[in-house]
């Protein structure tokens, strides 16, 4: 477990940011909704105003290039640089971004894992990656993002679906939510650059989505979330239904409802039934 010199850096930051007025954290009402084989899935319904990317779409300009002075957590290296997300429901939350344009489709490479592997070091929890639009990401820019957690708090909600489904012979059935998810296992302990890239090229292998030695970009939209034990990729094939936003934390186990989102359908057909509507149907 590292020092957590990040994570204080954030809430400090955090502190300061509020007061300038440069973070807006979304106002939500939690609630717990049971999925399946006894996972419950945390809700939250949005109860202010809309941040700007839950709106609807139009031009929008890059908020990280440059990037808010104000949000600024540290410098990294070279190429990254760590910055509080605007809009955040859980505080401390992070967005490690790229310096100067990287495009959000494109393929991440050795200078990205090499920076989530020094600020893991550190501060450990939930990363996650929305790799364009269709995956929920709101931005084009390069980022991936870091839910920090302490080493006695649960990962997320659906940590143990991904750790049954870690193995090789679990790769596909005829569950679509299934079928569309690959995971490997990772050390358990600190993550190094080699072992995170290892393990996307894997995944990325695996799910079909090419290698960057063949294609400019992956083959399709794709979310991955992962922390010390494992690394999951999951397929995508719409941002929404039913009203309802979904990027990578969904299928973590957790969700967003605003105005607009069909809560009566959601609590009747149940959280993963809105899961298996976003990923690729088996053909």
């Amino acid at each position: 477990m590292g020092t957590e010199r990040f994570w204080q850096q954030a809430l400090a930051q955090s502190e300061a940011a509020l007061a300038a007025s440069a973070l807006v954290p979304l106002a939500t009402r939690l609630e717990s909704l049971n999925g399946e084989a006894g996972v419950i899935f945390e809700i939250r319904h949005l109860t202010g105003v809309p941040p700007r990317h839950l709106r609807a779409a139009g031009p929008r300009l890059n908020p990280f290039r440059p990037w808010d002075l104000r949000l600024q957590v540290d410098q990294i290296d070279k190429h990254h640089v760590l910055i509080l997300n605007k809009y955040p429901v859980q505080i401390g939350h992070m967005l490690l971004i790229s310096r100067d344009w990287a495009p959000q489709i494109g393929w991440l490479g050795r200078v990205d894992w090499q920076a989530v592997a020094h600020v893991d070091q550190d501060t450990s929890g939930l990363w996650f990656f929305n790799s364009g639009p269709t995956a929920g990401a709101s931005q084009p820019h390069r980022h991936l993002q870091l839910l920090p957690r302490r080493a006695d708090e649960p990962i997320c909600p659906r940590a143990k679906w991904f750790l049954e489904h870690s193995g090789p012979s679990a790769d596909r059935d005829r569950d679509p939510l299934r079928a569309s998810c690959v995971v490997q296992a990772l050390p358990g302990s600190m993550l190094t650059a080699e072992c995170l890239g290892d393990a996307y090229r894997s995944l990325c292998s695996r799910a079909g989505l090419g290698t960057p030695e063949l294609l400019d970009q992956p083959a399709r939209p794709y979310n991955i979330l992962f922390n010390r034990q494992w690394m999951a990729l999951i397929l995508r094939s719409k941002e929404g239904v039913h009203g309802f936003s979904v990027n990578a934390l969904g299928f973590a186990g957790y969700l967003l409802s605003t105005s607009v989102s069909d809560l009566p359908w959601l609590e009747q057909a149940g959280p993963e039934a809105l899961l298996r509507e976003v990923v690729p149907l088996i053909p």
